[in-house]
């Protein structure tokens, strides 16, 4: 992927990722009044209420990962592994523009956590 096209996706994603943080910051402010005193009404809210703080995290996550890709862009860095230097390969960065590493090294950080 060029660096034009990879950052027209990344700020794109960016944008995308801003527009849905903000909707479901709004949509957990105050949840905990809609549901009239009923208990099982209140279990419903805090499962909706922790699911959203779920998403939430998620799109943080993935945020910071554009905001990466895009500062490996202006570093030159971008479509190379940032564990082992090797190139991203294509398809990968297709699907996921904000892909730090190659998928080797990728399995590998996952299977640390």
């Amino acid at each position: 992927m060029d660096v034009a096209t990879a950052r027209m996706r990344l700020e794109s994603m960016l944008h995308e990722l801003d527009r849905s943080i903000g909707v479901l910051r709004a949509g957990t402010d105050g949840h905990g009044d809609r549901y009239g005193g009923s208990s099982a009404d209140a279990g419903a809210g805090l499962t909706d209420a922790d699911r959203a703080r779920a998403m939430l995290d998620a799109a943080a996550r993935q945020r910071t990962a554009v905001l990466a890709a895009l500062r490996r862009l202006e570093d030159g860095g971008y479509g190379r592994c940032v564990d082992c230097g090797s190139a991203v390969p294509e398809g990968r960065l297709e699907a996921r523009p904000e892909a730090a590493r190659c998928v080797q090294c990728q399995s590998r950080a996952e299977r640390r956590r």
